[in-house]
């Protein structure tokens, strides 16, 4: 799968409340399904289910300790979101400057 195509499917991914609200309560570490269903209001079910399109997307991954199974944020999924949103700034960033220094020779003209 390419980088673009992984990518996509990131930004799929991030489209729904409920995964949004899943990373963020997997981010301080490692938690077992039932405790994220707990703090995201979700049936385990459910929640596996979002897991399994996050890992799918390259934004979580999970892993077993005994008998539990622990998903955590992937920060390398999430590194190629904030790539691609990163390209962007430049642009606005010199665009910003053109204006600013527009502004001020305006002003000491």
């Amino acid at each position: 799968m390419g980088a673009e195509q992984v990518t996509d499917l990131a930004w799929r991914a991030l489209a729904d409340r409920n995964r949004r609200a899943i990373l963020r309560a997997i981010r301080a570490g490692p938690q077992p399904v039932g405790a994220i269903a707990e703090q995201v209001g979700l049936s385990q079910q459910t929640t596996s289910h979002h897991l399994g399109v996050l890992r799918k997307a390259g934004l979580a991954t999970g892993h077993r300790e005994g008998t539990r199974h622990l998903f955590a944020v992937d920060p390398d999924g999430l590194a190629a979101v904030r790539s691609y949103v990163d390209d962007f700034w430049p642009r606005k960033l010199s665009d910003l400057k053109t204006a600013v220094e527009s502004r001020w020779e305006k002003a000491d003209g």
